[in-house]
């Protein structure tokens, strides 16, 4: 029996189910309707509309630009396309960090506002205040550790994190507590494989690597990376699965050629 083809609809529940059972969780991020029906689809468990969207969407060098309302427009837009997977929303940079009074009411307004199902932060020990006050209000938190995006200016790289024992040992510890806490599930970026696979092993909670190596009970990739969409983005955990970005590029050469030759519109293709 498997959890997952069985579900009508991925819950919090059925994820704990699909660690439990072994089962592995799929998970992609997407931004917009067209995309969020085509993910659910093809039968995704969990959809993040990440703050991705501030680079991928937007064009931005980092995640820090992006607002919770044009988080909440693009959840909204996603919320629409999917009809079995479980629509995760990153709070983005500002909106939970130290004050969590301004955490729960932001966690609300997605929740409100776009109709998802739970939302995402950044961080351990030092947004626990922020983590428990949503929890507290009913609404589902996963937690992310390791490389931190929204936290790029104070690492001040994105190379691989807690490669170090003191590091890990506080990554150990701050899954113990959002486990303890209550969080439903924890994203890993880019730790070693083998702390990954150790700290899954320790927690209840389904864990989503993304460079985290395999034995984490799920993964996650940017759908537009793993699409080929983007291309000025190879780190080693990235797999591409398509290269749509050339294919692309040669469908709308192919149509400005066509329309500059008046091969386009065709007489079969007017009224």
């Amino acid at each position: 029996m498997s959890v997952h083809k069985d579900a009508k609809r991925i819950t919090t529940q059925v994820l704990h189910e699909m660690k439990q059972n072994g089962e592995r969780i799929a998970m992609l991020t997407a931004y917009d309707f067209s995309m969020s029906r085509l993910v659910d689809q093809a039968g995704i468990d969990i959809i993040l509309v990440g703050d991705s969207a501030s680079n991928v969407m937007a064009g931005h060098e980092t995640t820090l630009p992006i607002t919770l309302d044009q988080m909440i427009y693009h959840a909204s837009s996603v919320v629409r396309g999917a009809k079995r997977a479980l629509v995760v929303v990153d709070l983005p940079f500002g909106t939970y960090q130290g004050n969590s009074k301004q955490a729960l009411n932001s966690a609300i307004r997605i929740m409100k506002e776009s109709g998802a199902h739970a939302v995402k932060l950044e961080g351990g020990r030092e947004v626990r205040e922020s983590i428990e006050r949503i929890l507290s209000a009913g609404i589902p938190v996963m937690g992310h550790l390791g490389l931190t995006p929204q936290s790029i200016y104070k690492f001040g790289t994105y190379t691989v994190r807690a490669k170090q024992e003191e590091e890990a040992k506080l990554l150990r510890e701050d899954a113990k507590m959002l486990n303890d806490i209550g969080c439903f599930s924890i994203v890993f970026e880019k730790i070693p494989a083998s702390l990954a696979g150790e700290v899954t092993a320790s927690v209840a909670c389904p864990t989503i690597g993304i460079g985290a190596g395999a034995d984490c009970d799920g993964q996650v990739l940017v759908l537009h990376d793993m699409l080929g969409i983007t291309q000025d983005f190879s780190p080693r955990f990235l797999r591409r699965y398509s290269n749509l970005g050339d294919q692309m590029l040669d469908a709308i050469e192919n149509y400005v050629s066509d329309v500059r030759s008046r091969d386009f519109p065709s007489k079969d293709e007017q009224y």
